[in-house]
């Protein structure tokens, strides 16, 4: 079996120590530039691999985090994950990507796997399933936990969401100005605590405007264009349909406006129509939709910054809690522009 190549085999060939060796290859301030530059090129040369391993049992650092999320099949996800990538890859932080598929047995097992894989932080959004939240709890003791976008009530752990509920009031504020007044939601799944917010958001645009509500105008639906379809039949088989819809998932805004056109519906002149999320296809549609955009690179990049000033700190043993609040935007599109 061929030798590895160790640092002694560097300091041999240049003929300098092998402490300044490990030096330089771990960019000390100390070492010059010219001796960081030829300890790497001889370390290239030799084809000299570190040994992260013994990094980082010597340093107690791995360099590597953990994210969990319920799917990445999502533009808000991937974008999420490739703002958190963004931010840390310059700080030497490699990325390990995990998937729960909505279910809290799945996600206990990655929340496991990622722990002993030693990750200095994990950052997480929660499966609709998590009701307990003994295993989070445990994990915080361990590594620092960042949620984001979809997140817990857990002491010591930091946060960093969107204004759910704000969103809720302002897409709905805006269908109203339209001249709406029978406005329904399609309603996300209340477990989660983003969709109970923009939930709240709605009745309360709707009563500091004056309209009461109408239960038959809150429908239940997943995140699918097949349930925005159904939902949209349901809605038509009552005696007076809705003439506005804000959908808490774009893809069931996108099945509202294809049963509406298969039915001769114009929108916006008759229905007007806006969703969540802000995903890419909203707006390169023949009719393009309306949404409300959660930010998600800049969610990612500020969920990175905390993790960063967090073990900037370096507390030992205390917890450091940031609550983070972003604004959503609105872009309006013809989907709902009557005015």
């Amino acid at each position: 079996m061929k030798k590895s190549v160790t640092i002694y085999d560097i300091s041999k060939k240049l003929n300098i120590s092998a402490a300044t060796v490990s030096r330089a290859l771990n960019n000390h301030p100390k070492i010059s530039q010219k001796t960081k530059e030829l300890v790497l090129s001889a370390a290239k040369e030799l084809n000299y691999i570190q040994n992260t391993l013994a990094q980082s049992l010597k340093s107690g650092k791995t360099n590597r985090v953990g994210i969990i999320v319920p799917y990445i099949n999502s533009s808000f996800f991937s974008s999420v994950i490739r703002g958190i990538e963004e931010e840390l890859t310059p700080h030497g932080y490699h990325v390990i990507i995990c998937q729960s598929h909505e279910d809290v047995n799945l996600e206990k097992k990655q929340l496991s796997t990622l722990l002993n894989a030693q990750v200095d932080g994990i950052f997480m959004s929660v499966s609709k399933t998590t009701e307990d939240t003994k295993h989070i709890e445990n994990a915080k003791s361990k590594t620092p936990i960042i949620f984001f976008d979809r997140k817990k009530d857990i002491a010591g752990i930091s946060t960093v969401v969107i204004d759910d509920y704000k969103a809720g009031y302002l897409a709905t504020e805006h269908l109203i100005e339209q001249g709406c007044r029978k406005v329904c939601h399609l309603l996300g799944d209340l477990r989660l605590e983003i969709y109970q917010n923009r939930y709240n958001g709605y009745l309360d645009a709707l009563k500091d405007n004056g309209i009461l509500l109408n239960k038959d105008y809150v429908i239940p639906i997943e995140s699918s264009v097949e349930d925005g379809i159904e939902a949209t039949k349901k809605l038509w088989k009552l005696a007076s349909p809705p003439d506005a819809i804000f959908s808490a998932s774009d893809y069931a805004a996108l099945g509202v406006c294809q049963e509406l056109r298969n039915n001769n519906i114009r929108i916006p002149q008759d229905v007007t129509v806006i969703g969540f999320s802000n995903e890419p296809f909203t707006q390169y549609m023949e009719l393009p939709i309306s949404s409300v955009d959660q930010t998600p690179d800049i969610m990612g990049k500020i969920s990175a910054q905390v993790f960063l000033e967090y073990i900037n700190e370096n507390f030992s043993g205390i917890s450091i809690e940031k609550k983070v609040v972003l604004n959503p935007q609105l872009y309006i599109r013809e989907s709902s522009k009557r005015k």
